[in-house]
């Protein structure tokens, strides 16, 4: 894709003759004598965008923070890019694996899950806040898992960014970015096997349809059946995402993104902390260990969705862009869950679920930017309409199944169907709408080296539940407005310190109790003061970011004092913390990615006894660090690379009441490649000494064992 403000197309040898060359009549024609004259050559000069290919780990532009193509040394706030070329490398098989080096985020809590991508940003759960092209996904339970082979990046976005996204959590977001229509033909097929009778097969296949460029296509896909490390849960997939670019005119074009994904699977189920995190006199529970019923267990996940990304240049100042998608998802999901361990601690009591869930989804984003100078101060302005409703039904039913011996499981019992037998409470069928409009403004300000952010919105959010069992209709209105500032200094010399503040805001479901008077709740509320520096060394491929913040999250649910069955919203959290990235190419062929995370998270309101608890889910500690080199022209072996890594989390509480805590671990991962011709082979491992620990514990029957070894060998022809 041609970069606007880079070099447009231009024929130079002419240009090139008259500043070389005496007198003008190269210029008319007439050659003098003994001179060779060169063939004419056209130059395009093309640089990377926020939604580009990025050669190697260090992206320089990202929109994620903004919404405009921003260089990320211009950028005020904390932001990582995680590249494909990075998610090749390590050979990642989810979202939530491709995060493990990146500060400020924890993911992984349940070890492997094929349903869902759980994510941790600066303390504050963030799967409800991830974002596919900048559009929000939305489901009643959290956003199902996003195929990783069909994205060209990952951004998350550390702090509030309700002044551009409306309703998010405080902790930040994840927005995965899709593989586009490239310029250049291209294919890739490729082959891989591994642990757990792992086999998939893919394919990326793209570039002009039209030997003028003005229609461009891509289409990217994929087949996978496998097992996991857990008895009898599986992670089979199919995935086919289709794109087409056109391109009337240099100043206009239309990008339309399909996507179909189909999961066949089951689901981790969480285990007792006896026995897991806790001694049990029975010993340790195997990991492989699986407390459903094959036969019954199952959980299959169909998306599709359809979507544009419209540009149209008028001239140098005024650009308009939408974006748009429209999805649709249906869910069927049976299982178990484990709701006690007995006296014995070998037996347990288990209960069963059924789900049944439909959605659809429409995002509409509309945009205006402008570019103009006032006297000594130039002005990148955006003003935006967002646009989003949620229409969905979920039926969920509980039921009782038989208790199993969790170290001798004897599967095969029946499971009698919740959808027949659960009554009252245990059985619901509800219609939901959700809607928010949000109008946003933002102005990115340059003066000299100085660079002002400042922007504000404003949104309406409402609620709809029908409950088609009870009849019973609910309904919750919502409005806020959010903003941020953000000062910046770049130096000629590459560094970039920054100074923020912003806000967030995230609608929640409930009332007061009507012995208060009723009413629905407020939505909380975030707020953040950040500081950091940036840093990129003139001439080299690297980027180093630091930052310290505070973030309090406000008009958080407790419990109600004076009716102990009700909730109120006095309760508050505060994460203070520190973060550390770097990631660079230093030589030929090497890559490094480091990151370091402090984070000092407090209850500092609740009416249940946790003031002055850590949050679960909050290690104070996090480190990593990722270096990988492959050899080139000129060495012993070229072609041959070889990576290495090592990531330490430390202990953490998986409930607010701090009873349950994991302690810290450290893990390694290493990865081998040769590429030769157009064919490349690699074999990567993670956690190749099987560490065994328990990733998350948030309750007494809700532990879960993080992932173990996993080896991946990967065959790729690439032309």
């Amino acid at each position: 894709m041609t970069v606007r403000r880079a070099l447009r197309r231009k024929e130079i040898p002419l240009a090139v003759a008259a500043a070389l060359v005496p007198g003008l009549a190269w210029a008319q024609g007439a050659v003098p004598e003994g001179t060779v004259q060169l063939p004419t050559v056209n130059v395009e000069a093309t640089g990377q965008t926020a939604t580009s290919p990025v050669r190697g780990f260090v992206a320089e532009r990202a929109a994620s923070a903004t919404k405009t193509d921003t260089p990320l040394l211009e950028t005020p706030q904390s932001i990582s890019v995680i590249t494909r070329d990075r998610i090749d490398a390590q050979a990642i098989r989810s979202v939530s694996e491709a995060l493990r080096y990146t500060p400020g985020v924890l993911s992984e809590m349940s070890g492997f899950d094929p349903r869902f991508d759980s994510v941790m940003i600066r303390g504050f759960n963030a799967r409800p806040s991830q974002y596919l092209d900048g559009m929000r996904l939305l489901r009643t339970f959290g956003p199902t898992a996003i195929e990783q082979y069909g994205l060209e990046r990952l951004e998350v976005v550390r702090g509030p960014s309700s002044v551009l996204y409306g309703q998010t959590v405080p902790g930040g977001l994840v927005n995965m970015v899709s593989k586009r229509p490239t310029e250049t033909s291209f294919g890739e097929v490729n082959l891989s096997a591994g642990s757990h009778d792992r086999f998939q097969g893919g394919f990326d296949l793209g570039g002009p349809l039209t030997e003028d460029g003005t229609l461009l296509y891509r289409v990217t896909g994929l087949v996978r059946n496998s097992d996991t490390e857990i008895d009898h849960v599986g992670d089979d997939r199919y995935f086919i995402a289709p794109a087409l670019t056109w391109r009337p005119t240099a100043d206009t074009s239309l990008t339309l993104l399909g996507r179909f994904q189909y999961d066949q699977n089951s689901s981790p189920i969480g285990l007792p902390a006896q026995g897991t995190l806790l001694p049990n006199v029975n010993g340790r529970i195997p990991r492989s260990r699986f407390a459903g019923e094959p036969d019954y267990n199952r959980s299959d996940v169909t998306q599709t969705s359809i979507g544009w990304n419209f540009e149209h240049q008028f001239d140098d100042v005024w650009t308009v862009r939408q974006n748009s998608r429209y999805m649709h998802n249906t869910v069927k999901y049976n299982s178990l869950y484990v709701s006690a361990l007995e006296a014995d601690q070998f037996t347990i009591r288990r209960g069963s679920l059924v789900q049944r869930e439909t959605s659809d989804t429409l995002n509409l984003d509309n945009q205006v930017q402008a570019r103009f100078t006032t006297g000594p101060f130039e002005h990148t302005v955006l003003a935006g309409l967002e646009y989003r409703q949620f229409w969905g039904n979920t039926q969920s039913y509980f039921g009782t199944a038989p208790t199993l011996n969790i170290f001798n499981p004897g599967y095969g019992a029946f499971v009698p169907d919740s959808r027949l037998t659960a009554v009252g409470g245990l059985r619901t069928n509800n219609n939901q709408h959700l809607a928010q409009t949000g109008l946003y403004l933002q102005d990115q300000l340059r003066y000299g080296n100085w660079l002002l952010t400042v922007g504000g919105r404003q949104d309406w959010a409402e609620s709809r539940t029908v409950g088609r069992v009870t009849r019973a209709r609910t309904s919750q209105d919502d409005d806020a407005f959010t903003g941020r500032v953000a000062l910046m200094y770049v130096s000629d010399i590459g560094l970039a310190p920054y100074v923020s503040y912003s806000t967030s805001f995230d609608p929640v479901v409930g009332s007061y109790n009507a012995g208060r008077g009723g009413g629905a709740f407020q939505p909380t509320e975030g707020e953040q003061y950040e500081a950091g520096i940036k840093y990129q060394p003139p001439g080299m491929n690297s980027f180093i970011t630091a930052s310290v913040f505070q973030l309090t999250q406000t008009n958080v649910s407790t419990r109600d004092p004076l009716f102990p069955n009700s909730s109120v919203q006095t309760g508050e959290v505060r994460v203070r913390g520190a973060e550390l990235e770097a990631v660079a190419s230093l030589a030929r062929g090497l890559n490094v990615i480091g990151a370091y995370t402090y984070l000092d998270g407090e209850i500092t309101k609740a009416n249940d006894g946790t003031v002055g608890n850590r949050p679960g889910l909050v290690p104070q500690h996090a480190a990593s660090l990722w270096a990988d080199y492959r050899m080139g022209e000129g060495t012993v072996l070229p072609g041959l690379g070889f990576g290495a890594g090592v990531r330490y989390t430390g202990s953490l509480y998986g409930d607010n009441a701090n009873v349950y805590r994991s302690p810290s671990v450290t893990l390694a991962d290493a990865s081998v490649s040769y590429e030769f011709g157009n064919y490349r082979f690699s074999v990567n491992g993670s956690n190749i000494f099987d560490k065994r620990y328990v990733a998350s514990c948030t309750g007494a029957t809700y532990c879960y064992y993080g992932t173990g070894r996993t080896v991946i060998g990967t065959l790729a022809y690439r032309w």
